[in-house]
């Protein structure tokens, strides 16, 4: 079983994975980003949405949003959150490479280093291949995540993440010549301590744009963070958005 699959790791590290402040952040950007405003009604999948940290606020603006993720508890708690919130969103617990409806989203959105999980090159454009054609003609997909440049400047440097009743180490080793990255999770609450393995593809901005364009997308931009900054030394995320290019 790949560490993805793995219920008890969601579960158990949720407070590092789906804290309060990101939950709070999230919300935020919703409502500041210009790259995530979009036309009235627009329908966005949430690919990998986790409990549905951007569903909520995105629903809340009106948009017509899917979550998609492959783990059935946290869709749960993203359905409970958005009845608490008062607001509307469609389920699917499926793998992100598995093909939906063809031409039945006008943005798919892929937030917060939820891409690269596969063990494969292939497997991970897939997921792109999937998108695109999942999208309608003129559509867009957003990804944000870490990108290599950004792991380069911290990876191996144990970091500490407090959390109710204790707190996270997380430590950063590059494998495969920086094709992918191991986070190791230690969390100590008292006595106990659990640990978890993450292991996933690290793409740098340049690989990831040409990996949209061998999906098929057109007009491929790179951001240096939500709010539409451009991609250099001072970027804090990397976004890369791509369009399905309307018929000639």
């Amino acid at each position: 079983m790949s560490w993805y699959e793995d219920a008890g790791l969601w579960s158990g590290f949720a407070d590092v994975l789906f804290s309060p402040e990101r939950v709070r952040s999230a919300a935020e950007v919703v409502e500041t980003s210009p790259l995530l405003a979009f036309p009235p009604g627009s329908r966005v999948l949430d690919q990998c949405c986790g409990v549905g940290v951007f569903t909520v606020p995105l629903a809340r603006r009106g948009y017509r949003v899917t979550g998609l993720d492959l783990q059935a508890g946290l869709l749960e708690r993203a359905a409970a959150d958005c009845a608490a919130a008062g607001v509307k969103a469609s389920f699917v617990c499926a793998d992100a490479r598995e093909p939906l409806a063809p031409e039945s989203y006008d943005v798919i959105i892929n937030m917060h280093t939820s891409f690269g999980y596969f063990d494969k090159h292939e497997d991970n454009l897939q997921v792109l291949r999937n998108a695109y054609r999942s999208l309608v003609p003129g559509g867009h997909l957003i990804v944000d995540l870490l990108s290599k440049e950004m792991y380069a400047s911290w990876a191996g440097t144990p970091k500490i993440v407090d959390v109710p009743g204790g707190m996270v180490v997380m430590r950063d080793v590059i494998l495969d010549d920086w094709a992918r990255y191991r986070t190791d999770w230690t969390l100590v609450r008292g006595d106990v301590a659990e640990h978890a393995s993450l292991t996933c593809y690290v793409y740098s901005a340049a690989e990831l744009r040409s990996m949209l364009e061998a999906a098929g997308f057109e007009k491929t931009e790179c951001f240096g963070a939500l709010d539409g900054r451009p991609y250099d030394a001072r970027a804090t995320r990397l976004v890369v958005r791509g369009t399905k290019a309307r018929p000639a």
